[in-house]
């Protein structure tokens, strides 16, 4: 591809951040996609790379028309649909509407993703990365809608990798553990939590945005269209320590 682009949702911290960042150093342009419209801190080399969009995630609309504007004139090679939230409540407690929310932001944001992108896509191939979590597959306490919005993300990349194979897009969920971001920097390396990480992550430490960013990128990089399908945990092997 001639100048590929590649669409990251909620890039303008954080895991996505990151994302966007070591996509733009791999030669990628990177629709930068977030409520605020702001661009991800990156060195000043990769300015040209990085294009800021403000939108709503989870307004189908604004979304169709923002991926249509910025996939006008270039090649897309895909979509990451990093954007989400994590809240937490007793499950007795949890009101419907703090349940809606979370679903919408961490599943049906996703599919809205997808959807958008897939007529740009579908005549040339490409990869759609969903960002999901080890929760997915294990019981938390406080997280109901957490960790079902968060299988959800699996199920949505399973059905679309077969759906579209014969399109040549294949979909991945890159699902981490623990990473410790500008958002939860206090929270993961300090106090009880930091304790509790220290013996349950075989290697004692949370991971990194980087470690996120540079896995995204190395999958639009080495371009290995028959993976797809899969949930590729990256979260230092908490999620299979017994």
């Amino acid at each position: 591809m001639d100048n590929p682009l590649v669409i990251v949702t909620g890039a303008s911290r954080g895991i996505g951040a990151a994302i966007a960042q070591h996509l733009a150093e791999a030669g990628f342009t990177v629709a930068c996609l977030s409520r605020s419209g702001a661009l991800p801190t990156a060195p000043p080399e990769l300015a040209d790379r990085l294009i800021p969009y403000a939108v709503d995630v989870t307004n189908e609309t604004a979304m169709r028309a923002v991926i249509e504007g910025a996939a006008s004139g270039r090649p897309l090679a895909g979509i990451v649909n990093n954007a989400g939230q994590h809240t937490e409540a007793p499950s007795a407690e949890l009101s419907i509407a703090d349940w809606n929310a979370q679903i919408a932001i961490n599943a049906t944001a996703v599919l809205i993703g997808c959807q958008a992108a897939f007529p740009h896509l579908k005549a040339a191939g490409g990869l759609i990365v969903n960002i999901g979590s080890f929760f997915d597959k294990i019981g938390v306490k406080r997280n109901l809608a957490y960790c079902a919005s968060k299988a959800a993300v699996g199920a949505i990349t399973r059905v679309l990798a077969v759906e579209w194979a014969r399109h040549a897009i294949a979909v991945l969920d890159v699902a981490p553990g623990y990473i410790v971001t500008d958002l939860n920097r206090d929270t993961v390396l300090e106090g009880p939590l930091r304790a509790y990480l220290e013996k349950r992550i075989p290697g004692g430490e949370p991971g990194t945005a980087d470690d996120v960013g540079r896995l995204v990128a190395s999958l639009y990089a080495l371009n290995l269209s028959f993976l797809s399908g899969e949930t590729i945990y990256i979260d230092g092997a908490q999620g299979v320590a017994h």
